[in-house]
């Protein structure tokens, strides 16, 4: 079995080898798609998992009946390190502070700008989730259509050399069918972890999104109670 498989990759690393220029570089190009996503992929599950992580952490400091001004000054010492819902909690709370000490300024108008300071975070937050997702995307919309093309041109070349042979064999068929069809498969290679992966990390983003935009309402009902309280 040993002997056989490396036979066979002896036989690939030929066919490699004795491609054309094209598909020699339609291969480079597959095979650096490849292990780009790959490397996105990685990066991202730790992201994703590290965001999860964070924002439990956050709901269960969040809800466990602490004071919310001593937790916006331990967060607010490290504000540019802040993420997920530790973001969107500083930004929002930062805002109601500020407005909350003007005079002659309504409640439901510091609630507004709060919810305002929070919306913007949270568009950061969701832009920095979707990151890479967009590449992902494209490597799995694009590598068999360039794997399709290396096909193509390879049985494009097969088929003209056949045409000055008088007595074609499946000897003399078989290298450039060969040649051409390793780009479909690396095509494949490349499009389908990055397709599987974007499906389950936007899985996961919308998820966690979903789970920043409750906490928005959420804490937009405290500070809605408190602003009520601070102006009667």
């Amino acid at each position: 079995m040993n002997i056989v498989t490396a036979n066979q990759g002896i036989a690939l690393f030929e066919i490699v080898r004795d491609a054309s220029v094209l598909v020699q570089l339609v291969l480079l190009l597959l095979l650096l798609a490849s292990l780009l996503s790959w490397t996105m992929i990685f990066r991202k599950w730790f992201m994703l998992k590290a965001a999860g992580q964070l924002a439990t952490g956050f709901e269960r400091r969040f809800w466990s009946g602490g004071n919310l001004s001593q937790m916006y000054k331990e967060l607010s010492q490290n504000e540019e390190g802040n993420s997920g819902m530790d973001s969107i909690f500083v930004a929002g709370f930062k805002e109601f502070a500020r407005l909350e000490k003007q005079k002659n300024i309504e409640p439901m108008d510091i609630l507004a700008g709060a919810q305002r300071a929070m919306r913007v975070a949270l568009s950061r937050e969701i832009e920095d989730l979707e990151t890479s997702l967009s590449f992902l995307a494209t490597v799995g919309s694009t590598s068999p259509y360039v794997g399709l093309f290396g096909t193509v041109w390879g049985i494009m070349n097969a088929f003209h050399a056949l045409g000055a042979l008088h007595q074609v064999t499946i000897a003399n068929v078989a290298p450039g069918i060969s040649e051409a069809l390793i780009t479909t498969a690396m095509g494949l290679f490349a499009a389908i972890p990055a397709v599987v992966a974007y499906n389950r990390y936007s899985h996961d983003v919308e998820r966690l999104v979903t789970r920043y935009e409750v906490f928005s309402e959420e804490f937009s009902n405290i500070l809605q109670r408190q602003a009520f309280l601070a102006k009667a």
